[in-house]
Parts: C-alpha cells; structure tokens; sequence
C-alpha cells in the first residue's frame, strides 16, 4: 500500500495505472483522497458538501466488477473526482452556492454525472464557488471563502475556485467546472492546475444550473494535459437532452496530449494574440509567458502574430450579454417551486409578489443582485437595441476575428490571467476591476471556441501563472498537442511538476 501522502500527488493516469496493476484499490484511492479532505478543509475549505459514504460505496462496487467488465470501463474507471456545485447531482445537495437553493436534493443526475457515474468514478463531493458563478475569486459564495493553497490568505479565482483549489490541495485528482467567461481557466492559472473550457455545445450543459445559456460549458479541471483530455472524452458527446449540444462523436484528444507528450512541434503554427499580453499585464506573468513562447519554438512550432482587433470589446459585450441571460435564467428562482420560501413580514401584504420579492431579496447575494439589475436594464424596451443588440453584434465580429486569426495559425496562445492570485478582499470594493481578471479568457466564449489553461511557472511573487491555448471550433485536440508537449518542456526545465514548490502542512502526518 502506497502511502497516503504519495499516492494523493499521483496523477489520474498514474492513479489508473496503479488500478490496473492491481496495487491500488479504489477504496484505498477514495480513502486517501477522504483523509486529506479532513486534514485540509479547516484551511482550504473547498468543498461544500463531501459525500464520502456514497464515494467508498462507488469505490467498492468497482473493486468487486471482473477483470473482463473493468476492462470495458474508460482508462480513469475508479479515479475518485469532485464537482463543482453549479452542476446537479441526484441525492446530494446542489446548491450553487447561494442560500436560495440551500438544502435542495436534486431528483436527477446532469448527463456529465450519469457518464462519470457509468466510466465508476466515485464522486468525492460538491465544490464552492461564486454563487451562481456569478464572479472571478470565489469570495461571493453565500457560504465560505475558499482559500488558494499556494497562499491561504490569497484568493484562488473564480467561479471555480473550489475544483481548482482540491486539485490543487491533492483533495482530488480530478474535478468538474464551468466556465462561462473564464470560470475554469482562470482559476486554473491562479493555482497551478490545468482548466479546459471544450468547444461550446461539445459537452453536454444538461443538469448544469444555468448562469448565461450561450456561454456556459462544462469541462475538466486537473493537475496534467492528459488527464484533462481522457476527462472530457469520458464527459463529451452528444446528448439530445440539450438543445446546444453539437450532434458529432467526441474529438481524438487523448492521442493528441500523447502525441504532444513526444515534444515534436514541427509544422505547427502558433499564433501570438497581439491585443492578449502586453499593457496591464503583471511583469511576471508576461515573463513567464514569452518564456513559455520560445520554448514552443525550440520544439519546432513557428510562432506568428495575429491581430484580434475586436477583443477590445469583448470585455464590455461579454458583460451586457451575460446579465442579460443572468436576469432570465434566475428568474425561476421565486420561492414558489423549490428552494427558499422567506414570508414577507405580518404587516405587509401576504401575497405571492410580496413572497416572491422577500424571498430574492434574502436569497440573492450582492453580486447576483447586480447582474440581475444590469442585466433586465439591458433588455427593457427602449434599450435592448442599443445595449444587448449592439453587444451581440460586436459577438459577431469577435467570431469574425477568431476566424481570420486561424487562417494564419492553428492554435492561437496568450497569458490565461493577468495578474497572479490576489488578496481577499483587494477587489471586493471595486467590481470593475475584479471583472478585468477575464480580459483574456471572455473572448473564447463569446465566440464557443475551445481553450485551455497551463501552468507556465511561478512569477516573481511565487505565485503560479497559467499560459492560454485556444483552438478552433470543433477542433480540441488542436490545442492538447501543444499542450502537453509544453507541460512536457516546462517539467522538464523545473526538474519537477509545479507543485513540487507548493507546501502542504495539511498532508504533514498523513502517511500511513
């Protein structure tokens, strides 16, 4: 038996392996992953609601399938895996971090549950987040702060803050995220893991709560390139359940992050986003962007300048659109259904409005709040033209410009976020500012093109900084190669992974 300490640090693939090998049980990987949880929870608190009983019983309804029905199972069968808890999950609270769906036990498992459910993957528990994913640090869950493991004083990004702070922690090998405007890449860059948004409507959104329909998506987030793509060719598909998803089989990912992983560029193409770096981005991460740059060239890659000139508004559309959709889909969350019900007071009129207006008053945070209100203000009559119409319009010439950009270059390349982890509490007072942690990551949902998020290092402040791969539509192994071929250089120029650096009091002792 691996001790606890050395099996948690374990990739997903290793993990497998180990599986396979018949060194390992499953219940041996969940029990591990459970004692760190315990251990780490009072400091990181990234889980909301740990669901250990249900993941061992998983575990052992694994353990005890023949070799012959384990071999049938995908490659990471039996790898234990959190979710995000924007994304439902039958008979465990799912409550998108906001205390209008505290306590509410979904009747029914999203498709990405029903897949990880059917590869025997235990689910490790649900994660914290922004409520309703709706910020950029993980401070606006109705519950608890998150913290970053690399500083527990510091934020670890948002919306999803808890999946990357587990995989981060060693809580978990793998978890599941949504991003809607950065919401796996950019805490993916502010704690050292790997975050993956795939092509829009490439993974089925049946089951995840919705924040903005048109941009939302589900994806992996890990601690390696490969493990990220055997995780989305396990969740990826069609599904007729949702309306957006994309009536194709899964893309070949998984080949490419092992093709990459052979470190040979030759022949391709790199473009280098030009309105993507430079000006309000942190010294250190544009150091260790334009470091990571030449690495992909010595690996034989040609890297070109491509001009986006519309990204400049990306930044202004994305946060008229969104609210937009904010102000629609969280309309249903009234009381009357399920959730919170909160009574007006006696000496107010006991009416239905009356209830329904108590009750998203005491439900709703601040920043849900906000959105809400920006974004009916952008659809009323009299302004839907001039705000909503317009942005979807400068959308267009977003997608327009992602085109032209891959006529010139097969995979385009940028920083993921521009600063490296912030304080708590630094942007709280200024919601401008927090919105400006997704410059770089919006554009590739307004426009559904897949991207990814790597470690490229730590800046000058020790703090990990995330290199972004965007491909083309459709096209996600596009971005696994490059990926992985530089995840491959970076290791190798580090002499360890990333988190070799990161210190873990919390798995002092743990070793069994």
């Amino acid at each position: 038996m691996t001790d606890t300490t050395e099996l948690v640090k374990l990739s997903a693939v290793q993990m497998a392996e180990k599986l396979r090998a018949k060194e390992i049980t499953s219940r041996d990987l969940v029990s591990a992953q459970l004692d760190v949880i315990d251990a780490a929870e009072p400091s990181i608190k990234a889980f909301l609601t740990v669901s250990g009983e249900a993941a061992l019983e998983q575990a052992d309804a694994f353990d005890n399938l023949s070799d012959s029905e384990k071999a049938e199972l995908p490659e990471l069968a039996g790898v234990p895996i959190a979710i995000k808890d924007m994304i439902v999950t039958k008979g465990i609270q799912t409550t998108a971090a906001s205390r209008i769906l505290e306590g509410w036990i979904p009747p029914y498992d999203a498709t990405v549950i029903e897949k990880l459910k059917a590869a025997h993957m235990p689910l490790l528990g649900k994660t914290n987040l922004d409520e309703f994913a709706q910020g950029s640090s993980t401070e606006h869950s109705a519950y608890q702060n998150t913290s970053n493991p690399w500083d527990v004083e510091r934020v670890p990004g948002g919306s999803g803050g808890g999946s990357a702070a587990a995989v981060s922690a060693f809580e978990a090998p793998l978890a599941l995220g949504t991003d809607t405007g950065g919401s796996i890449r950019q805490p993916g860059a502010l704690t050292g893991t790997v975050g993956v948004k795939p092509t829009y409507g490439g993974v089925s959104r049946f089951g995840a709560i919705a924040m903005a329909s048109s941009l939302d998506q589900i994806g992996p987030v890990t601690r390696t390139v490969l493990d990220s793509a055997l995780l989305q060719e396990i969740i990826g598909g069609h599904d007729k359940r949702d309306s957006t998803s994309i009536p194709e089989g899964p893309r070949p990912m998984v080949a490419a992050a092992r093709e990459g992983q052979r470190r040979d560029l030759k022949g391709l193409k790199v473009g280098l986003v030009k309105e993507l770096n430079g000006e309000g981005f942190q010294p250190g991460v544009e150091a260790r962007f334009h470091e990571a740059v030449d690495m992909l060239t010595a690996m034989g890659a040609e890297v070109v300048e491509v001009s986006c000139p519309n990204f400049k508004y990306s930044l202004g559309a994305y946060y008229i659109i969104m609210p937009s959709e904010v102000s629609s889909n969280l309309a249903r969350y009234d009381g009357m259904r399920y959730g919170l019900r909160v009574m007006p007071p006696e000496d107010v009129a006991q009416t239905a409005a009356n209830m329904m207006a108590t009750t998203r008053e005491a439900g709703f945070g601040d920043e849900v709040k906000r959105r809400i209100i920006l974004g009916t203000y952008a659809l009323s009559a009299g302004y839907y033209d001039a705000w909503y119409g317009s942005a979807q319009k400068v959308r267009t010439l977003i997608i327009n410009d992602f085109k032209k950009a891959f006529e010139q270059a097969d995979v385009l390349v940028s920083p993921t976020s521009p600063t490296t982890a912030f304080k708590f509490g630094e942007k709280m007072d200024d919601p401008l500012a927090m919105y400006m942690n997704d410059i770089a990551t919006i554009p590739a949902n307004l426009a559904g093109v897949p991207a990814m998020s790597i470690p490229a290092g730590l800046s000058d402040d020790g703090l990990p900084v995330g290199f972004q791969f965007i491909a083309p539509q459709q096209r996600d192994e596009v971005m696994y190669k490059p990926a992985a071929a530089l995840e491959a250089a970076l290791e190798e120029s580090w002499g360890a992974p990333i988190w070799s650096s990161l210190k873990t009091p919390w798995l002092d002792g743990l070793n069994k």
